[in-house]
């Protein structure tokens, strides 16, 4: 006789009902909603100056403002020099000829300018150097006064080999002089004031820097 065959002791679970295409488009569009959303408050807050960048913009502006003024005050005065050593870089072409009372006078009045460029001023580096070069042209210029003072202590027969030091002294003072005078040209130009050319008029002297020949104030 035939066992009953009976139900199986297991039951397939029913299939599962694919989700609504409705449901997930919005599950989807939702997503992309919030990503975009997160998107943009993160780019705001990355695009947007905060306080500290706004500060360090404020200070770059104050310094460029406060170095153009110490450029046109470096400048204004750089050609009061330069008219005032030229009658000494000339002189010293020819060492024998100073007396000593233009001599003392010459010292005096390098003393004035020695003191005015030795002053600590801070400003931006190629301010500093233009204002170094002009120090070092001026300091030169005053070693080789102290250097013909030195060779009229000399008896006269000895005096000639320091004489032509001292004017070699002055020959080297009107190069670097040459070099100062670019250096200022370049930063009235980059701070938009135009070639300023203060270059001096010796004449004799090899291998100085030139000015390009434009007239001042123009190249702004």
């Amino acid at each position: 006789m035939s066992r009953k065959t009976g139900k199986p002791s297991y039951t397939t679970p029913a299939a599962s009902r694919p989700a609504r295409p409705a449901a997930q488009v919005l599950r989807i569009l939702a997503g992309l909603a919030v990503a975009v959303l997160v998107g943009v408050l993160i780019g705001t807050q990355v695009a947007a100056p905060g306080a500290a960048d706004t500060t360090v913009e404020q200070l770059r502006e104050q310094e460029a403002r406060r170095d153009k003024t110490q450029i046109a005050e470096l400048t204004t005065h750089a050609r009061a020099t330069a008219g005032v050593i030229t009658p000494i870089a000339e002189g010293l072409a020819e060492p024998g000829k100073v007396d000593d009372a233009q001599l003392a006078q010459w010292k005096k009045t390098m003393t004035a300018e020695i003191a005015w460029y030795t002053t600590t001023v801070s400003g931006m580096t190629a301010t500093n150097v233009a204002r170094g070069a002009l120090r070092n042209a001026v300091e030169q210029l005053a070693a080789a006064l102290d250097t013909l003072s030195a060779a009229r202590a000399l008896p006269e027969s000895s005096r000639r080999p320091v004489e032509a030091a001292a004017s070699r002294q002055r020959e080297l003072a009107v190069a670097a002089w040459s070099v100062a005078a670019t250096q200022l040209d370049q930063i009235n130009v980059d701070a938009g004031n135009g070639h300023q050319h203060v270059y001096l008029s010796t004449t004799g002297v090899d291998g100085l820097m030139a000015g390009d020949g434009l007239p001042d104030g123009t190249g702004k």
